[in-house]
């Protein structure tokens, strides 16, 4: 095995729970802006909530939880998207010493039921009423559950009105006896095979990874002297949004909320907001990237864009072979050629983000060394961390200085990682869950002598950063015995604009081969711009050996980076993208692996009897020129 730990000891300790640095906050500074929430006369326009604020709509909320039998240790479910009141509900529930449990709102009705019945949860808030007609359901099957509460009814204002009687210190007694180590969340795992289970964690655990960042690299998220801002639309219902939440508070960033997932809600408030420091996942930055691509094409500049995307790369890779010693950085022509890029096209990509953004994070999956050199060469760079819900958020962080894109960084102080001899990921912290509830064997199985055994592949390099290889679980085996980790193919196939989704198979195979789905709306530009000649039946078989030749271009592209042997031989793409609605898709948007493969077995099984080595690919067609635009984001 090899061990990884940085020296510096984790920060003080933990006195009290998650909702004491709110009250401190209000103490100390009352007239900080924390909370920016949407104006109702015009969505563009954001009115800030000062700490003094945030925290008397939290103690009022919270008089009325205990008016209505609240009481410390309770579970309370939380079924909505990330909007302001989720935020203000949380909050209240830890001051009284409740226990949060978030449920996706894209959960099935089974899902549903299921962690309302193995948490216990005496209370769920909802959404609406089609939230509202999930959970009326399976009421029956849930005697624990004594309210169902409706944002989208006005249950705020009604629980602040049956509290009224209560006084202050009411709250302000239930909130200082709160332990560190008393349970704040139970966050359910996606359950990519089998039934999700709660994860435990404490007040100290999802503090300890939050306060840790902010003492190291807080300074980061804005200009020196300004305030950071913050969008936040990752689902609070998982691990990395709930971690966004409490850096937010705890950390004093103003923090705006977007719970549409569209690409023109996310468009919109970016554009308002105007955040200093953006959090996202893979997914979302691979989007960006194919929608600035997209744009450009249809405005006639996408040789433009596909030059100033490779200089971006080039200068951004020169900039960390100087910062890591390895060479003198860029050179007069390349600098020469990125300030050139700088003013015509760099500008209007972070124009899209707001504006303001020069720093970001990445979490949730590996993000691919080519996009984070891209960012970082328009002037973003991205930080990848890594993080499970097991650990109660991140694990690990680039060095400020010493970056290095393809990795997740290094290790948070005070948070150790070994690397078993199998390529597993083990570690152990502050930040550890308290089990998975109801299951001791299941605890027990990943939890060894301290050490949590994550699941996760990966490997340090000579300098001790971290690479993150795939999921142990997921690797393939072929019927040669050669071992695939899927991830890295996968990720590099989603980089072609075309590709949406990718899913490497070949478990018993010959050779292995993929699953792809196409982007919807990247399908219909590319068709827009083939400009085929003939009657229908001629277009259309053009069309097809068209598309074809170009995602085998996506697939040669791919295999540059993998030996020969673990090479994608051959592919199928579907006509339908896996989503959650049909069950390919976890909540958390992870592939469902096995579902994948037993759904589509008949399409496997002719792609590998219908094996051919096809025809070479035709060359690239570039389009030339883009027009002067700033709406670059999602269209």
């Amino acid at each position: 095995m090899r061990d990884l730990a940085l020296a510096p000891p984790p920060l003080s300790p933990l006195t009290g729970g998650l909702a004491d640095s709110l009250f401190e906050t209000a103490a100390r500074n009352p007239t900080l802006p924390m909370l920016a929430r949407r104006s109702d006369a015009d969505p563009a326009v954001w009115r800030e909530v000062t700490a003094v604020e945030f925290r008397d709509e939290v103690v009022d909320l919270a008089k009325g939880l205990i008016a209505c039998g609240i009481s410390p240790g309770d579970r309370v479910a939380i079924l909505a998207r990330t909007r302001y009141e989720w935020t203000v509900f949380s909050y209240a529930l830890w001051a009284v010493g409740a226990e949060v449990v978030p449920i996706y709102p894209t959960s099935s009705r089974d899902q549903v039921e299921w962690i309302l019945r193995d948490a216990g949860c005496v209370a769920v808030v909802v959404e609406d009423e089609q939230s509202v007609m999930t959970v009326g359901s399976v009421c029956a099957s849930l005697p624990s559950l004594r309210h169902v509460w409706q944002l989208d009814a006005g249950v705020m204002d009604t629980l602040v009105a049956r509290g009224e009687f209560l006084p202050f210190a009411t709250v302000d007694s239930m909130r200082r006896i709160v332990l560190p180590d008393s349970t704040a969340v139970v966050a359910y795992t996606s359950g990519t095979s089998g039934r999700a289970m709660g994860c435990a964690l404490s007040h100290r655990g999802l503090a300890s990874p939050c306060d840790t960042l902010i003492a190291g690299w807080g300074h980061t998220v804005a200009p020196p002297g300004e305030q950071g801002v913050v969008l936040a639309f990752l689902p609070f219902s998982h691990v990395y949004g709930l971690m966004i939440q409490s850096l937010c508070v705890r950390g004093g960033l103003l923090m705006g909320h977007e719970p549409a997932m569209t690409a023109e809600a996310l468009s919109s408030a970016l554009r308002s907001l105007r955040p200093t420091y953006l959090y996202a996942v893979p997914s979302v930055l691979e989007k960006l990237y194919k929608n600035f691509l997209r744009t450009a094409q249809k405005a006639g500049r996408g040789a433009l864009f596909e030059r100033a995307a490779e200089t971006a790369r080039d200068f951004a890779a020169a900039l960390e072979r100087q910062r890591l010693g390895r060479g003198a950085g860029p050179g007069l022509d390349l600098r020469l050629q990125h300030a050139l890029y700088e003013r015509t096209v760099y500008r209007r990509l972070r124009s899209a983000l707001g504006g303001r953004v020069r720093r970001a994070t990445s979490g949730g999956s590996p993000l691919s060394r080519e996009l984070s050199l891209f960012f970082e060469g328009i002037g973003v760079y991205v930080h990848d961390g890594y993080g499970l819900t097991e650990t109660s958020g991140g694990l690990t962080m680039q060095p400020l200085g010493r970056e290095k894109s393809g990795t997740v960084g290094q290790p948070l102080p005070g948070m150790e990682i070994r690397v078993a001899d199998d390529g597993e990921i083990l570690v152990r912290g502050p930040s550890l869950f308290q089990g998975y509830i109801g299951d001791e064997a299941a605890t027990l199985e990943v939890l060894r002598g301290g050490w949590l055994a994550t699941g996760d592949l990966g490997h340090l390099d000579d300098e001790n950063y971290l690479a993150i290889t795939g999921r142990k679980k997921d690797i393939i085996i072929t019927s040669g015995g050669k071992s695939v980790a899927p991830a890295a193919l996968e990720q590099r196939l989603r980089m072609h604009p075309l590709v949406h989704q990718a899913v490497v198979v070949g478990d018993n195979r010959p050779c292995v081969g993929a699953l792809i789905t196409l982007d919807p709306e990247f399908l219909t530009h590319w068709r827009a711009g083939l400009a085929l000649q003939g009657d229908a039946p001629v277009r259309e078989a053009r069309e097809e050996n068209a598309l074809r030749e170009e995602v085998a271009r996506a697939v040669a592209a791919a295999n540059s980076a993998v030996s020969r042997s673990e090479s994608i031989r051959v592919f199928r793409v579907l006509p339908d993208p896996f989503d959650v609605a049909n069950g390919m898709l976890t909540p958390s948007m992870k592939l469902r692996r096995d579902e994948i493969v037993r759904t589509y077995a008949f399409e496997i099984d002719a792609m590998y009897e219908a094996r051919s080595h096809g025809r070479p690919p035709a060359p690239p067609q570039e389009p030339a020129g883009w027009e002067d635009s700033d709406n670059v984001f999602f269209r």
